[in-house]
């Protein structure tokens, strides 16, 4: 198997930083009323600023494919390579600009002047890392030499009010407390835009240091848990999902059918057990162990998980001590699918990093509850 190596990583991020105060003059306000789980929301995730591809009126500026496109523009950019050289375009969202076509190939239509193979990679917060695993796959294969792999999201026009108020109108019109429920207001005040892009290659850096990328590895606990987090579908009371597809579209609007929701329970039941029972079985499997890593990446949604797995790893005997840890969440908040972009990069470009060092980034998603974990060595 060929060696494959991150050369590079950037970023993008629209506009000018959101602080907490400006949240909802910007998404609006359900009912014209202030929400009642924003500061609950914002006290536990900690995020202190986050980036929406909205101006001060709401109005778009960026849609997700022009987000991955400056990303990847900064990429070559910073690793002086012509687009010409690049074999394979490789991109995860869970927040495309359409259903169909698949957002590597509108990405490519953005971006591309030479014709390449492309991937687009689905799910959630996983989609940008298996969109790496899929370049890692190619290059070690033999099957390419170059790949650019990216994570995006563009979620801030999902949660404008616009998006809740015929909800709020149908619950005055039953009489009913016209306050949408937790499971869409939660994910308002917890989501961000922005993208991240790496560059991969069978050959390491001339000068500086490269990412060396040993194993990308994925586990899923769909066959024992039920949905956590999903759009474009209500749940009924048996915990199934009844697609839109299925759903008299004059209820698309009146239920905020194609809003993303979060069922809070489950998520606070098992992200964390599965996250540690997870992390031990993909580390034992790969006969890593914990005392190797030198720096330890998880892409976490709240600071409120940040504790709870911590003290999960203690308990498990997972040593891997808060010092290790790396994580930036309160600067750009959750970017799903591009967070662990966000923080690779921090990492890679701040200096701390010393050639032997081992990486281990951690990647869960609530959708069905799947994580993704991967080793990359200094080099």
């Amino acid at each position: 198997m060929q060696n494959v190596y991150i050369k590079a990583v950037s970023k993008f991020l629209p506009n000018e930083a959101v602080t907490n105060d400006r949240m909802e003059s910007i998404l609006g306000m359900v009912n014209g009323k202030p929400s009642r789980a924003r500061s609950i929301v914002l006290r536990n995730n900690r995020i202190i600023q986050r980036y929406y591809a909205l101006d001060e009126m709401g109005n778009v500026t960026h849609n997700n494919a022009q987000l991955t496109h400056q990303a990847i523009k900064n990429l070559l950019e910073i690793a002086q390579v012509p687009e010409g050289e690049i074999d394979i375009l490789s991109c995860g969202t869970s927040t495309p600009d359409q259903m169909l076509p698949s957002h590597a190939s509108m990405v490519h239509g953005v971006w591309g002047k030479k014709s390449l193979e492309i991937n687009s990679a689905t799910g959630i917060c996983t989609s940008g890392i298996n969109a790496l695993k899929y370049g890692f796959m190619a290059i070690s294969s033999g099957s390419a030499q170059t790949a650019v792999c990216t994570g995006s999201e563009r979620v801030s026009s999902w949660l404008r009010a616009d998006k809740f108020n015929k909800e709020a109108e149908k619950l005055i019109e039953l009489e009913q407390n016209p306050v949408i429920a937790f499971d869409k207001d939660f994910l308002r005040w917890m989501l961000s835009d922005g993208a991240g892009a790496m560059l991969l290659s069978d050959q390491p850096n001339e000068e500086g240091i490269s990412l060396k990328i040993n194993w990308i590895k994925g586990i899923s606990y769909a066959n024992e848990l039920e949905t956590c987090m999903y759009a474009g579908a209500t749940k009924d009371k048996d915990g199934n999902l009844i697609s839109w597809s299925d759903t008299d579209p004059e209820n698309w609007l009146s239920e905020s059918v194609f809003a993303i929701k979060q069922d809070i329970k489950l998520l606070d039941e098992h992200i964390i057990q599965k996250g540690t029972e997870s992390t031990r079985e993909i580390l034992n499997e790969n006969r890593v162990s914990p005392e190797e890593i030198d720096h330890f990446l998880p892409h976490i949604s709240s600071y409120y998980f940040h504790d709870r797995l911590n003290e999960a790893f203690i308990k498990a005997g997972i040593n891997i001590p808060l010092e290790k840890w790396f994580v930036n969440l309160e600067t750009f908040g959750n970017i799903g699918s591009a967070s662990i972009y966000l923080q690779l990069e921090a990492l890679l470009y701040s200096g701390k990093l010393i050639k032997g060092e081992k990486i281990l980034i951690s990647v869960p998603e609530s959708g069905r509850f799947s994580y993704v974990y991967g080793l990359l060595e200094v080099v």
